[in-house]
């Protein structure tokens, strides 16, 4: 099964630039995920997704959180599942 995790997280205004370097290059600890990439969008929002091979409910590593003096509010994180193509 895969398990698509997905962390959110909003700069200070002028500090997207940061918060997107900030996120690229935080590690995660054990086995990679099979794929990971980053978004960014207005309002310096900054958006992580990873898939993994696991399931749903699996302990997975995930990026932390950033100091609070580079985001506005604490991160948004949820996990998905794929849905079968009909």
């Amino acid at each position: 099964m895969t398990v698509a995790l997905m962390w959110e997280a909003r700069a200070v205004p002028g500090r997207g630039e940061d918060l997107l370097a900030w996120a690229r290059t935080q590690e995660l600890d054990g086995d990679p995920p099979l794929r990971r990439e980053t978004f960014r969008a207005p309002q310096d929002r900054v958006l992580v997704i990873t898939w993994w091979d696991a399931p749903y409910d699996a302990d997975l590593p995930e990026l932390p959180e950033p100091d609070g003096d580079l985001v506005t509010r604490p991160v948004h994180r949820w996990r998905f599942e794929p849905v079968a193509v009909d």
